[in-house]
């Protein structure tokens, strides 16, 4: 797979691009927009960062192996947590683990 990435240096730094636009986006982003003008600045910094990782990928370091695996942790992370609010899951609703004072 490495090997193929690095052959096809646009599929690489596409995946490289749209995962790092991904995880800004969850983990980075703030509640409010940016201007305009620097949400442009962001995004060509991101893409200029892209492009540096893309050579790293070329060189044979496993970047988008580990990108997809932060990805797929963050989208874990996101499904227990649709999971738990679907279920209603509450502290009180788990059984007590306090022993009873005097025995």
């Amino acid at each position: 797979m490495q090997e193929w990435l690095s052959d096809h240096k646009l599929v690489s730094y596409l995946l490289i691009l749209g995962f790092t636009i991904y995880i800004f986006n969850k983990v980075f982003r703030a509640q409010q927009r940016l201007p305009l003008f620097k949400e442009i600045l962001v995004y060509a910094l991101i893409a200029f960062g892209s492009f540096v990782l893309m050579i790293l990928q070329v060189d044979k370091l496993p970047i988008i192996q580990c990108m997809g695996i932060a990805v797929l942790m963050m989208l874990m992370l996101r499904g227990r947590q649709l999971y738990d609010k679907w279920k209603g899951n509450r502290p009180d609703d788990a059984p007590s683990q306090k022993a009873e004072p005097g025995k």
